[in-house]
């Protein structure tokens, strides 16, 4: 499986033929950066309405470069050929393009650039094979595998298995709203279990087993938000449906924050209701 280094919503544009003017096509489309499974980065377009990929664009180091035509209109340009490839950007606002554009650039340059995002400078690193542990953060290869994303999936479960299955403020709301230190740290202590069930995951050079302390640290770095933040944005773009499955979530929880939150409540209420229905028989 490929791992998806960045993603972002983003529609096709095409030159009309014989001037330099560019139409944009109002289809919803996302662009994706990803490392394939050819060991290769590739630049694809996704068709968000079909889930069809309908252009994927083979990259080699420092060859092509992303920048602005107009307005919120960018070319994917390379400097081996004449290729030019118009995108235009769907995302309702404005305000995040230029670091979709910052991180676009940085990984065609580099496969292995740190993705920021806002004021931070920290890496949020996808991880490029399933044993890919980066020492500076467990949380930087949340996007990367099903096995990665469990971990994510236990703490969410953890956190709505108390609350009663309410989300009426999701939507206002993203992963690093949710996902602070002050909401996380507890879980630690009344949780214990979290602890063994994340070890896996984790930078090698902690204590073993983990402790509390440690784990502290690790969810207050500026990795692990940067991470957070990066994984926030796969899910805003709708394009983990098939990804989220193997954590036996359905296909429609991968398709944004408020699907995921809600799936992973229903997984731990049914998870709950199991539990009781099996010690009443025992």
């Amino acid at each position: 499986m490929a791992d998806i280094l960045l993603a972002f919503k983003a529609g096709r544009a095409f030159r009309r033929e014989g001037t330099n003017m560019v139409d944009p096509v109002a289809v919803k489309g996302a662009i994706m950066i990803t490392n394939g499974e050819d060991g290769l980065l590739h630049f694809i377009w996704k068709n968000r309405v079909t889930n069809d990929v309908e252009e994927d664009l083979i990259l080699f180091p420092s060859d092509a470069s992303f920048i602005k035509a107009s307005g919120r209109t960018y070319v994917l340009k390379f400097s081996s050929s004449n290729q030019r490839h118009f995108f235009w950007m769907q995302d309702a606002s404005p305000d995040r393009d230029d670091e979709f554009v910052r991180n676009v650039n940085g990984l065609l340059e580099d496969p292995e650039f740190p993705l920021t995002w806002g004021s931070t400078s920290a890496p949020a690193q996808a991880s490029t094979s399933s044993q890919g542990a980066s020492s500076s953060s467990a949380a930087s290869q949340f996007q990367a595998t099903p096995e990665q994303l469990e971990q994510l999936q236990s703490i969410l479960t953890s956190m709505t298995a108390g609350t009663g299955g309410a989300q009426s403020g999701i939507p206002e709301m993203s992963l690093s709203d949710i996902l602070t230190p002050e909401n996380i740290t507890p879980l630690f202590t009344t949780h214990p279990s979290l602890l063994p069930a994340l070890f896996p995951h984790l930078p090698p050079d902690l204590p073993t087993p983990p402790t509390p302390e440690a784990l502290r640290r690790v969810i207050s770095s500026p990795q692990f938000r940067a991470a957070v933040s990066n994984f926030d944005q796969a899910l805003r773009t709708g394009l983990l449906g098939g990804l989220v499955r193997g954590l036996g979530l359905p296909e429609e929880a991968g398709t944004g924050i408020v699907p995921f939150l809600r799936a992973v409540q229903e997984q731990a209420d049914s998870q709950n209701q199991s539990g009781e229905d099996q010690m009443d028989t025992d």
